[in-house]
Formats: C-alpha cells, sequence, structure tokens
C-alpha cells in the first residue's frame, strides 16, 4: 500500500514552523524575508528526508515562475532538432530551468493547441521552430509579455528574436562545389513545403546553376511530398535516376532525404564515386559511416543552441521591453 506524499503541512508541523515559513523557503525567499540559516537548514533537511515534491503548477501559480521553457520543433526525432534540443537543455539545466519538448509535425492547428496546453501550464519561455498559420498565438504570448525565440524558419510578419541559418548560401556553395569538380547535370532532392529555410535552399541552387552558366532544368528537381511514407520517396528517387540517367551529382535538401537516396542508389547498385557526387544536407553519423563518406551541409548547433539560449535568458532577466535580434549564423560545407 503506498504512503500517502507529505504535504507542506506536514513539512511545517515536522519543523516546527509555520506553512508561510515552509514557503518562503521552497520558493527561494528565505533570505529577503530574514529567516535565519539554521531554519533554513532544518527545513531543506526534513524536506530532503521526508522526500517532498512541490506541486509545480500550483507553485508557478503562487510565485508566476515555473522555471520551465516550451520546446517546439517540426519533429523531436530529426537529427537536427534531437541535437538542438539535447544542447538547449543542457544549457537551460545549469541555469535552473527545465524543457518540455513537442512535435508540430509543421501543422498550424496542432502547434496552436500545444502553445494554449503550455500557457495553461504557466511555462516561462517559448523557443519555437513556427509555421505559417501560428501567427496570431505567437504574437499574443509576445504581447503577453513571454520570451519567445524563433528558430530554424521564421515568420515575417512577426517582431521576434529569431536564430537562424544562411541557407542559401549553404546551397549555393553545396552547388558551386560540384561546378568545382565539373559535374554538371546537378539534381535537387528537396521537399513541398513552403518555409523559409526549404525554399532558399532551392533559391540558392538555381542561383549557383545561373552564375555558372548551366541551365536550370525543372526535370532534374524532385520535391518529395511532406511526411510522405520512405519507400514512397525511395521508389520516386529511383525513377529519378533512370529517367535521367546523366545526373552526376545530387544535393539533398533534408538529411532524412539523403538517407533515402542512398537507400536508392545501393538499391539501383549506383556508386558514389569520382564521376558521381553527394552532398546531405545536415551531417551525421550515417554520413561519416558510409562507404564511402558522403560529403555534407553542417549547419552549426552549437551555435544556434548557444544563441537561443542568450536570447532566451536576456528576455527572463530584463523588466523592459527589448528590441529584438536576428541572429543568422553561417553553415560549413564538409566535403569527403
Amino acid at each position: 500500500m503506498s504512503t500517502k506524499a507529505p504535504s507542506i503541512k506536514d513539512i511545517a508541523k515536522i519543523a516546527n514552523v509555520s506553512i508561510t515559513t515552509v514557503s518562503f523557503i521552497i520558493n527561494g525567499k528565505a533570505v529577503e524575508k530574514n529567516i535565519s540559516t539554521a531554519v533554513i537548514k532544518r527545513v531543506e533537511e526534513i524536506i530532503l528526508a521526508q522526500g517532498y515534491q512541490p506541486n509545480q503548477i500550483a507553485r508557478s501559480l503562487r510565485t508566476g515562475n515555473s522555471k520551465i521553457i516550451a520546446l517546439m520543433v517540426e519533429d523531436i526525432s530529426n537529427p537536427f532538432f534531437a541535437g538542438i534540443a539535447r544542447l538547449i537543455e543542457e544549457k537551460a539545466y545549469k541555469k535552473g530551468y527545465k524543457i518540455i519538448y513537442s512535435s508540430t509535425e509543421s501543422d498550424a492547428v496542432r502547434t496552436n493547441e500545444l502553445i494554449q496546453l503550455f500557457r495553461s501550464r504557466q511555462v516561462d519561455a517559448y523557443i519555437i521552430s513556427p509555421v505559417q498559420g501560428t501567427e496570431k498565438i505567437i504574437k499574443e504570448l509576445i504581447d503577453e509579455g513571454k520570451p519567445v525565440v524563433l528558430f530554424d524558419r521564421h515568420l515575417p510578419t512577426i517582431s521576434a528574436n529569431y536564430v537562424g541559418v544562411d541557407h542559401f548560401k549553404a546551397s549555393y556553395d553545396a552547388i558551386a562545389g560540384f561546378i568545382a569538380m565539373n559535374l554538371q547535370n546537378i539534381a535537387l532532392v528537396t521537399v513541398d513545403l513552403d518555409v523559409e529555410q526549404i525554399t532558399d535552399r532551392h533559391a540558392g541552387y538555381q542561383q549557383a546553376l545561373a552564375d555558372h552558366h548551366i541551365t536550370y532544368n525543372e526535370s532534374l528537381v524532385l520535391k518529395v511530398p511532406f511526411k510522405q511514407p520512405r519507400n514512397e520517396t525511395i521508389n520516386q528517387l529511383v525513377e529519378l535516376f533512370k529517367v535521367n540517367e546523366t545526373i552526376d551529382a545530387v544535393l539533398f535538401a533534408t538529411n532524412y532525404l539523403a538517407i533515402s537516396g542512398l537507400s536508392a542508389l545501393r538499391s539501383m547498385n549506383k556508386l558514389v564515386n569520382d564521376s558521381f557526387k553527394v552532398i546531405a544536407y545536415d551531417d551525421g553519423d550515417v554520413f561519416k559511416l558510409h562507404s564511402p563518406q558522403i560529403s555534407a551541409v553542417e549547419q552549426p548547433l552549437e551555435e544556434i543552441a548557444d544563441n537561443i539560449i542568450k536570447l532566451i535568458f536576456q528576455q527572463l532577466a530584463s523588466t523592459t521591453e527589448i528590441t529584438p535580434e536576428k541572429i543568422i549564423l553561417p553553415a560549413k560545407l564538409i566535403i569527403r
């Protein structure tokens, strides 16, 4: 039979102090309320011994501070977002904050519902990789004075802190790298999402071809439906390579498309070699372990996380309105 969890009243009774005194100690206000060091120590020892856990929601309602930050991304299982989440969690934890994760699946209705849920839980701040259709609720958060940092993609109509990567230049440099190796029939495999970081990669591809006097060929651009089953994507890729046998280089605009692409090439016994090159967007162990190793565009995860945390905690610490910053970081092209 389980034992009833101790309450704040139980702690006060054991320590022979008032409930108010225990509350001040739990909420970090003991010093300003002139509670003696001896009493603080005694109460803290009793709390530890009794295994008392304060109700986080009730506590946040009392103090206005939950010490929780919501992190909302497209897909937490995606290696890029997972890497960012791990770094943000580590950096936030050192500052006494916890992270709640959620995946939006780039769905505006789902995102709006999640934000409403986090509002009811009194979270202190929001780190969001947003989707179109969430502008109204994000603006409401900002108007309420909640710290908000957008990253990976931003909403042009929303004035908020933003951390992103120069995807246009990253894609441009990848294509220019292919051309420098005397490759001319360059394909782009991307996803059919109308979001800035995807459209910028397409634009960088087009501009690099134009600047090197190579005619843009729509048949060499495959736009894969978002959330399409992997086997269907592989079939589309096999068809792309069969119909366009002269393709000598491919830029995959996401890491999961690159993995599907490698599977398609293997099924065709088509080798990555001096006459056929591949670049994946977002580096990862799978590309380093592949034989031969796969070149990749590496986004600066540590810098992205550092800047997100910096902006969030600037807002959390400020008592006045801060002018939003837009931080754009360079990606790194790793040629293997």
